[in-house]
């Protein structure tokens, strides 16, 4: 049978197509980085022949600037044209640099004023080139517009005639003063462009006509893509879409999918290895997000100065690298703040409490919050979005936003104070009532707490997620911080029960405490079985006592033990438990059992003759002589015979 060619999901999975695709991408990592390291360079040998900070001093001042760089910036163009090279596609450029300072861009984005600038320069060049200009004196000096000058009634602005062209004095900023292309021309100025190409050219320079300059804008590249290269290309590659020509799109998109795949790759092989606390992990998963703040300024560098990207994408590489930049730094931070609790806690020989690796986690997190939240303001800036401006002024929608806001600031001042505290920590087992101590009391083994809420995980494996606000004003017991636990039952005995069968009854309950070798009998914490009263159909006895572990299932255990060694002495002294009075039952009854009964008051009996009644307390000498004498497990348990032993 012929071979089934192979998919591409398949070829893509294949090591050595991978091998390759590393191999490729190095290639291109290692051309650009040339690119980045020779462009400085040969800006800095450029720089002896710039032009001086072009004068803006008054509307005359500022159009004869302008004039005059664009006729240099054709000087430069032509040479460029001549003889392609890096050094002159450079003083090319440093010359259209200068047209920067004489543009107002205040609305522009930071990250975008440098490419829409020099697109305005050539705008502007088309409109100027094609319309009839005034005599220089016919334009205003700074003079005219002073408190005596002709124009101190009108504003410090001057039109261009017949077209939207403005020049307008900058009244506050660090360029307060200075007469520059208005906002709205700098907004405006493409539409301009593109309405005045239908007027003849008025004044011609070193080339043919600005058109030529406008026109082959579209196909400019750098010294990589030299012009004669460029002119080899078929028409349909030259031809203009959306004010770039194709064979810039292709490069843009082809551009845009070897980024992809190069971060592809490298996350590939930064996740071949599981997470863990190890710096080797680290490093491994730091590969990606620094692989991606390193090639974007690279790409960038290569679309502007090398393709020079124009059209409606003009700022998509300056506003893709820093996209790419926060992206990245947001990477880093979320990377290292997941990295140190880890290394920290795993750490050899480190002694902490389970509480100090969920504080250390809590840290780091809002560590990460408020750097993420502060790279995110800092790129939104540059990107032309105000936001401390829209926070600074939102008025009635800020104070909006502060009270929706406010269950979330409660539950984090909730966390602090958990911390603060320490009523639990981690993996403490607890019981938490409702907020005014009615109803619900469940016990559940802390699992996490968080920067809104704490999560504890119930007996029957229920997670429950308390807000942290929430939990810091109820009823905490912490059953993991328990030095001893406190035994306390109340036993409700029959009517019938006589007063010696009662003494007799607890001079047995009280032997069963102190003998047990689990409890614990010290003034500070005495044991205690006593006959509190006449309740409702029932007398009433008390036990109460602490038992010696700190091990909430243990003294579950412990007091399971002695409940039916305590059922096992209210047999022998011939008594029983009450049953609730609404219950109704009709059988022969067995009565008390007499023998059991007489043999319990003979008992009293010899104790009063004796003088060793214990009552109100046990003899010292009786207590110490039975203390832990009983046998603990039971016999019959499965510890019942080494502790024997």
């Amino acid at each position: 049978m012929p071979r089934q060619p192979e998919s591409l999901a398949s070829l893509l999975s294949c090591r050595p197509c991978w091998r390759l695709g590393y191999i490729l991408c190095w290639i291109l990592c290692a051309a650009l980085f040339c690119i980045a390291i020779t462009t400085p360079a040969l800006a800095t040998s450029a720089s002896t022949s710039l032009l001086s900070p072009p004068d803006t001093a008054s509307p005359r001042a500022t159009f004869e600037s302008f004039r005059r760089l664009t006729d240099q910036i054709a000087e430069q163009y032509a040479a460029y044209r001549e003889a392609p090279s890096a050094q002159r596609q450079q003083t090319f450029l440093r010359a259209v640099e200068q047209g920067k300072q004489l543009m107002d861009l205040s609305n522009v984005p930071p990250t975008a004023q440098h490419e829409i600038a020099t697109a305005t320069i050539i705008w502007l060049w088309e409109v100027i080139a094609r319309v009839d200009l005034p005599d220089a004196e016919a334009i205003p000096e700074a003079a005219d517009y002073a408190s005596e000058g002709p124009l101190a009634d009108q504003p410090p602005r001057w039109r261009l005639p017949n077209t939207g062209i403005i020049i307008a004095r900058v009244e506050e900023g660090p360029r307060a003063g200075e007469f520059l292309f208005s906002p709205e021309t700098v907004a405006s100025a493409r539409s301009y462009a593109e309405l005045a190409r239908g007027l003849p050219y008025r004044r011609s320079s070193r080339i043919d006509n600005v058109r030529d300059l406008t026109a082959t804008a579209l196909g400019f590249s750098g010294w990589m893509l030299p012009p004669h290269l460029i002119e080899q290309l078929p028409d349909w590659a030259r031809r203009p879409i959306a004010g770039q020509v194709l064979w810039k799109w292709a490069i843009l998109v082809a551009s845009l999918a070897l980024t992809l795949v190069l971060l592809g790759l490298v996350m590939r092989w930064a996740q071949r290895r599981a997470w863990d606390a190890r710096p080797g992990t680290l490093l491994r998963r730091l590969s990606a997000p620094l692989t991606l703040l390193l090639w974007m300024p690279l790409l960038r560098g290569f679309l502007d100065d090398q393709v020079q990207v124009t059209g409606l994408v003009i700022a998509w590489p300056d506003y893709l690298a820093e996209l790419a930049r926060v992206l990245a730094l947001i990477w880093l931070v979320l990377l290292v703040a997941r990295w140190i609790p880890e290394a920290l806690i795993a750490a050899p020989g480190r002694n902490t409490e389970r509480a100090d690796a969920s504080l250390i986690r809590w840290v780091a997190r809002v560590f990460a919050l408020f750097t993420v939240l502060g790279l995110l303001f800092a790129a939104a800036q540059d990107l032309g979005i105000p936001v401390y401006g829209l926070v600074a002024g939102a008025g009635v929608g800020g104070l909006a936003i502060a009270l929706a806001a406010r269950p979330t600031l409660e539950n984090f001042i909730g966390a602090l104070n958990l911390f603060a505290d320490r009523p639990i920590r981690v993996g403490d087992l607890c019981r938490f009532d409702e907020r005014h101590g009615q109803g619900w009391n469940p016990v559940g083994t802390v699992e996490a707490i968080g920067l809104r809420s704490t999560k504890i995980r119930q007996f029957d494996r229920s997670l429950i997620t308390i807000p942290n606000a929430d939990l810091a004003e109820r009823n905490i017991v912490n059953l993991s911080a328990c030095e001893r636990f406190l035994l306390q039952q109340r036993l409700p005995l029959r009517y019938e029960t006589s007063a010696d069968q009662l003494r007799y009854l607890l001079a047995t309950l009280r032997e069963l405490l102190h003998a047990h070798p689990m409890t614990i009998h010290t003034e500070e914490f005495p044991i205690r079985a006593r006959f509190l009263g006449f309740r409702d159909q029932a007398l009433t006895l008390e036990l109460r006592a602490y038992i010696r572990t700190t091990s909430y299932t243990e003294f579950l255990a412990i007091q399971e033990d002695i409940m039916l060694r305590v059922m096992q002495a209210i047999q022998q002294a011939g008594t029983g438990f009450a049953l609730p009075a609404q219950t109704l039952y009709m059988a022969r009854d067995s009565g008390l059992d007499a023998d059991a009964r007489a043999a319990a008051e003979q008992r009293v009996h010899e104790w009063a003759a004796a003088h060793e009644l214990p009552f109100p307390d046990m003899d010292e000498a009786q207590r110490k002589r039975i203390t832990g004498t009983l046998d603990y497990p039971p016999e019959g348990s499965p510890g019942a015979e080494s502790s024997s032993r």
